[in-house]
């Protein structure tokens, strides 16, 4: 693949005014390239830029519970950790559940870090619980690893609700980045299982096609927060002996799914200056020719990863009330027509 096929030279969308400053004052050190050589390093880098809170952190003066479990992995495979934290002193009607995934491109991140602002914006406001998944990392443990993790704490946590205090019917399964692409890999794994069903997926600038092969991929590299290097890096290491071949699974790489019928209702949200913004617009668009339900947004001038790294910028908060509202209707329509039942 050459990066600079058919891009013409300097054909890029802005950057949304307030995103941009937030990248400029980064400076250069940011954009090295991550490549297995190199992949040690960044884990630090990315460990040192989000610190992983305590559980006594994330408990916030008691305004949430926060347990860490341990519960069954996949066949052959060592226990899983899922991050349970819920609001606090909410107890008798069974909340709904996000079932969440970190990002990292799958080769860093932790389950801990992403809880602050999960619990800022949706726990509290929404009074839901989280579990957020601590999968196994690529290229240690490559595909289908993580997502196998993955599936094992979802099924663990529907049998297991009545003790968890969730709803197994109110089952939301989301992510961001990665973490995105792993939630919807987890859809249609557990469609084609038959296992738990998920209310919903919450889809955040998902990564989802290991080809890298869109116009946004070499359009946006090394302009937006990432670059096709660090791109192949990641999928490498997570698909490893599959990678570059026609035998990647759907369920590794959703935007390779010919079938995308029977899945719970998906909202996707991309910005219109990322790498992943094509293919994120072409799952949309094949779940919307399978029959199927998604609420796509695509954010003007947004770089992957924008609200988090400009939270505070008029764009961030208009993404982030955008997403809330979209699982405000979800929850509401399942809590009515379960009453009405």
């Amino acid at each position: 693949m050459d990066p600079d096929a058919n891009v013409p030279t300097g054909a890029v969308p802005p950057f949304d005014p307030e995103l941009a400053v937030v990248l400029e004052a980064l400076g250069d050190e940011w954009r090295t390239p991550v490549t297995p050589e190199n992949l040690m390093a960044a884990r630090e880098r990315d460990a040192s830029s989000r610190p992983r809170p305590t559980v006594e952190e994330l408990r916030a003066d008691g305004r949430y519970e926060v347990t860490e479990l341990s519960v069954p992995g996949p066949s052959g495979g060592p226990e899983v950790t899922l991050v349970s934290t819920r609001p606090a002193g909410l107890a008798g009607r069974p909340l709904p559940l996000l079932y969440y995934m970190h990002g990292g491109a799958m080769i860093m991140g932790n389950a801990w870090s992403v809880l602050p602002r999960v619990q800022s914006e949706w726990v509290l406001p929404l009074g839901m619980a989280v579990l957020s998944v601590e999968y196994r990392l690529a290229p240690e443990t490559p595909y289908p690893g993580a997502l196998e993790d993955c599936y094992a704490g979802l099924v663990w946590a529907a049998e297991h609700a009545t003790e968890l205090g969730i709803d197994p019917d109110r089952i939301v399964i989301g992510g961001k980045s990665a973490g995105g692409g792993l939630a919807a890999g987890l859809a249609l794994l557990a469609r084609d299982r038959g296992g738990p069903a998920a209310l919903g997926q919450l889809l955040l600038c998902p990564m989802l096609d290991d080809r890298m092969d869109t116009y946004s991929n070499r359009q946006m590299s090394g302009i937006d927060t990432g670059d096709l290097t660090s791109h192949a890096t990641a999928w490498q290491a997570y698909l490893g002996d599959l990678h570059g071949s026609a035998d990647v699974p759907p369920h590794a790489a959703p935007t390779r799914a010919t079938d995308l019928s029977g899945l719970p209702p998906a909202f996707i949200d991309v910005g219109s200056a990322e790498m992943f913004r094509d293919e994120n617009i072409a799952y949309a668009d094949a779940i919307w020719r399978a029959g199927g339900r998604a609420e796509l947004h695509v954010w003007p001038g947004a770089y992957h990863g924008f609200d988090g790294m400009a939270p505070h910028a008029a764009l961030s908060e208009a993404a982030r009330a955008t997403r809330t509202r979209w699982l405000r209707r979800l929850l509401d329509r399942s809590d009515s027509t379960k009453t009405v039942i």
